[in-house]
């Protein structure tokens, strides 16, 4: 579908959606992922799920592609088939979530290589196993999945995992050509066998030939409660920051950095800017100051922290609404621009950054009063940076 101009906002920002519940044999689309890949296609992914009922049911990789910045898009399609047979995870069926015979993919993570034409791809079914894909025709096609589950087995000395999920989101490339992906695991025994949960990183210094895993990076431990969804970005000095959600009566998201983006990591601190509603978020690089003229870097959520119809308790979920974009000049410490993208109902989203600085925001949609898990649309938002800083900021060009 074509873009066309946001209704109430100014000319510069359009949105048109990329995946639409209720089409192709899925009752939603959920989990957006997106990245931007060298030769400057955009690929946009989700979970194509068949019903509505939750993370456990039949659910697709769905990919779809645009080579002339979001205007148009190339048919979706599933990307991924992990030869059977396969096993609904334990802890699902103890919990009456699952049922045998159904199929869980689960939790796509893209990298985009500097390498014009790789993109690494990596993906869990049933929140058990993962698997690696690579494209070496920008997007075009995928290698088969290749199971790296292997590089998770050494965490279980530490924290005996029965759930394990890659992302969501995108992950990322250091500068010194290390992929870096965040990941969450759980013991299973807690609400929607998702919790409790740590997070952590994997990470290859190959390519994607072989994958490793980081120290625990956020422990479920005192005031940092079962930290799940990460976010992922490398800052000017080379290290890598670490944006989580987590059910924490501060109700901000948490964060800690890494020298390599894989052991070290700082003692997490609360960040008093980004409000945590217990949802997804997103970050991205915009620019350096080497290439770009200055440090910028994007973050993405939910920014709301009110309940329709109760009052707010500490460490529990509020509305999913209000997606708004926010603009870090150092290195993530303070956040001074905000812009709303959507003030309805909004959830999980991913952000991108285009060579001409067009910024893109993937994000869940739907009307409000809609089900909280049941987005009608994946909805793509497209921006300047002069939009997002009401002119203050008129950069064109992104730069890592």
């Amino acid at each position: 579908m074509a873009a066309s101009a946001a209704q109430g906002a100014t000319p510069e920002v359009t949105k048109s959606e990329v995946f639409r519940a209720g089409t192709s044999g899925y009752a939603t689309y959920r989990i957006p992922g997106m990245v931007v890949t060298a030769r400057g296609s955009i690929l946009a992914y989700c979970e194509a799920r068949k019903s509505t009922r939750g993370d456990w049911g039949t659910i697709d990789i769905m990919l779809r592609r645009s080579t002339d910045g979001g205007r148009t898009w190339s048919p979706q399609r599933v990307i991924s088939n992990v030869p059977g047979p396969h096993h609904k995870n334990t802890v699902a069926l103890a919990q009456k979530l699952a049922t045998e015979g159904e199929v869980t993919y689960n939790n796509p993570v893209a990298i985009p290589s500097r390498k014009r034409g790789v993109v690494h791809f990596v993906h869990c079914v049933e929140y058990m196993r993962a698997f690696y894909m690579r494209s070496d025709d920008d997007g075009k096609t995928f290698s088969a999945p290749r199971e790296i589950t292997s590089a998770f087995e050494p965490f279980r000395g530490e924290y005996d995992w029965k759930v394990i999920a890659t992302g969501p989101g995108h992950g990322i490339e250091l500068a010194n050509g290390r992929l870096v992906i965040p990941v969450w695991m759980s013991l299973g025994t807690g609400g929607h066998a998702h919790r409790p949960s740590v997070a952590s990183t994997i990470y290859s210094d190959d390519q994607g030939a072989t994958w490793h895993r980081g120290e625990i990076a956020l422990p479920n431990q005192g005031e940092w409660n079962i930290p799940n969804e990460t976010a992922a970005v490398e800052l000017s000095d080379g290290s890598v920051m670490l944006n989580s959600r987590s059910e924490s009566t501060a109700n901000r998201r948490l964060i800690t950095m890494s020298k390599d983006g894989a052991k070290g990591w700082s003692t997490p601190q609360f960040h008093p800017q980004l409000l945590e509603p217990i949802c997804m978020a997103t970050m991205v690089r915009y620019s350096t100051a080497k290439y770009g003229g200055k440090d910028r870097l994007l973050f993405a959520n939910p920014d709301n922290l009110e309940v329709t119809g109760k009052k707010a308790e500490p460490g529990k979920s509020r509305d999913r609404k209000n997606v708004t974009v926010k603009l870090s000049y150092d290195e993530g410490k303070t956040w001074p621009v905000s812009r709303s993208i959507e003030p309805g109902f909004s959830g999980y989203s991913d952000l991108a950054v285009m060579s001409d600085g067009s910024i893109l925001l993937l994000y869940e949609k739907a009307p409000d009063g809609a089900r909280a898990f049941a987005p009608d649309s994946l909805t793509l938002a497209k921006f300047p940076l002069a939009w997002l800083t009401n002119g203050a900021d008129t950069s064109k060009k992104g730069g890592r």
